[in-house]
């Protein structure tokens, strides 16, 4: 998820591209160097397999990247190179704590970077705080991380709860032959899809838009097809999902067409962010119409992400629509540990987390970087994106912001 803002342009430009390369190496880095003449070695636990296996891939990619970019360009703290000491933790919480206890208490990593998800976050940012690491991480936005009021949590992307109210107010802002009447909200039971389902749920139930379905699924082998039976059963003409990925997005849509149920509007919490992933399953046609909240897109204009998006496609093909968000979350984690590292001269853990505490602003693909005492964004800009004719990510929230295009409305057909 993702902001935009301006870069200041010495540190931006090490900064940016030099967040994007930071996950890509094996686990077997976990030779780290105390001298402060070798490599600077970065842990992270990433989902390399499991339900989240999409996305932290793409994780990895975006810290790759970065770290691509900074070696290239002789490294940090005078030349010292950036060295990635990556674990998979199969989208589990309990294997990513064990991977984080590693990292820092046997391989003596200097730094660590997050994983992904809220739900893998959570006891995660624990571990590092236990040990006094900062605990910079691109993917814990949900309200359950900021809960844990630990001063070591860095998070560059916007925070979660509130990244539908801008589509909510828009639904809201609907004249009343346009505005759905009723709405669907199922949800899977997960701490970043679910809170910004349901503040939006609030906003749309003050504006007369009545809820015919509302559920939260179990997060462990749900019955999505199921679920969306119910939900194209309910006749809702709108739904908004509590998604977390793209396999969910595509049951829900799959089951749909099935019963010949096109709602008007349809956004989902997160899955269609996911570029090239997204459309591979779903189909360019079907996702036509389809919105989800974000800070970050291909086209995003912003110099710093022009450079990552440009490096990407040198590395792994495919257009600026077809990259995934999580690649520019990642690359902004990066980025602000890079920041880190060059203004207090080391890698010092407590150092680092009292200057990111100092009120610093920091410039990233995603947009500025300034951080409250739990660790939010302050400066993060939220957004809605919608895929549109042909195969094309494009922003259309706020409506008055730089690069936003019309919105496709109602949906089209399954298929057109």
């Amino acid at each position: 998820m993702r902001p935009h803002g301006t870069r200041l342009c010495a540190l931006a430009t090490a900064t940016a591209l030099a967040t994007a390369t930071l996950a890509a190496c094996s686990s077997g880095s976990s030779n780290n160097s105390t001298s402060g003449h070798g490599p600077i070695v970065i842990g992270a636990s990433l989902s390399l397999s499991g339900d989240f296996s999409t996305d932290g891939t793409a994780f990895q990619r975006g810290y790759q990247l970065w770290a691509d970019y900074v070696n290239s360009h002789g490294g940090l703290l005078g030349g010292r190179k950036v060295k990635l000491d990556i674990l998979n933790d199969a989208s589990n919480p309990t294997t990513a704590t064990t991977n984080y206890t590693k990292l820092i208490s046997a391989n003596h990593d200097n730094l660590v970077f997050g994983p992904f998800s809220t739900l893998l976050s959570v006891p995660s940012a624990k571990v590092a705080a236990r040990s006094g690491y900062a605990f910079i991480e691109g993917a814990g936005g949900g309200p359950a991380v900021f809960q844990l009021n630990l001063p070591n949590v860095f998070d560059p992307s916007p925070p979660i709860a509130n990244q539908l109210v801008l589509f909510a107010k828009w639904v809201a802002s609907l004249p009343a032959s346009q505005r759905p009447k009723t709405a669907a909200y199922p949800m899977v039971n997960d701490p970043f899809a679910d809170p910004m389902v349901q503040t939006a749920q609030q906003i749309l139930v003050k504006a007369g838009v009545r809820t015919v379905y509302s559920q939260v699924y179990p997060a462990e082998n749900p019955d999505f097809h199921a679920g969306a039976d119910a939900v194209a059963a309910s006749g809702a003409q709108m739904v908004v999902l509590g998604s977390v990925d793209v396999p969910t997005v595509s049951a829900f849509m799959t089951a749909f067409e099935q019963q010949h149920y096109n709602p008007m509007i349809m956004a989902a919490s997160s899955g269609p962010d996911q570029g090239a992933a997204f459309l591979n399953v779903v189909g360019a046609g079907n996702a036509n119409g389809i919105m989800v909240p974000n800070g970050w897109y291909g086209g995003f204009q912003n110099p710093l992400s022009h450079a990552m998006v440009s490096a990407y496609i040198a590395k792994y093909g495919g257009t600026p629509s077809q990259i995934n968000a999580d690649v520019a979350e990642a690359y902004s984690v990066g980025q602000v540990a890079a920041a880190a590292v060059t203004a207090t001269k080391g890698t010092d853990n407590t150092k680092i987390i009292h200057y990111l505490h100092s009120g610093v602003t920091v410039p990233t693909v995603q947009g500025p970087a300034q951080f409250s005492s739990v660790g939010e964004n302050t400066k993060a800009t939220m957004f809605i994106f919608q895929w549109q004719p042909t195969g094309k990510f494009v922003q259309v929230l706020p409506a008055s912001a730089t690069g936003s295009q019309p919105i496709l409305n109602p949906k089209p057909h399954w298929g057109a």
